[in-house]
C-alpha cells in the first residue's frame, strides 16, 4: 500500500485502465472475459436474482459457504474449472437449470 503522501493514489478504475494498457494483459483479459467472466456473470446474476447469499446457496447444495465462494472465485482466477455436476447443483440451488452448448 502506498503510504507516501506526495504520491497520488490511483482509483480502481485508473489502476485497471493502466493494467489494460499492456497488450499482453489486455489479450488475457479479453480471453477470460469471453469464457470465465461470462459464466461468472450468469452465476452471480442468478444468485442475486434469487436473493440468496453464498451461505444460502451452499445450504441448498449441501455444502459449505466457503465452497460456494471458491466456486465463484475459481471462475475469475481460472485456476479451477468446476465440474458439470457442481454447476448443475449450483443452478438448482438458485432455481435455474444448467444448459451447455457447443457453438
Amino acid at each position: 500500500m502506498n503510504t507516501d503522501p506526495t504520491t497520488p493514489m490511483l482509483t480502481h478504475e485508473e489502476m485497471v485502465n493502466a493494467m489494460l494498457a499492456d497488450p499482453v494483459v489486455y489479450a488475457e483479459y479479453q480471453r477470460l472475459e469471453r469464457e470465465e467472466f461470462t459464466i461468472l456473470d450468469e452465476i452471480l446474476n442468478a444468485r442475486h436474482a434469487a436473493g440468496l447469499t453464498q451461505a444460502q446457496v451452499a445450504e441448498r447444495m449441501g455444502t459449505k459457504a466457503s465452497a460456494v465462494a471458491r466456486l465463484e472465485s475459481a471462475l475469475v482466477s481460472g485456476k479451477h474449472s468446476p465440474s458439470i455436476d457442481t454447476l448443475r447443483k449450483y443452478a438448482a440451488a438458485v432455481g435455474k437449470k444448467l444448459e451447455v452448448h457447443l457453438v
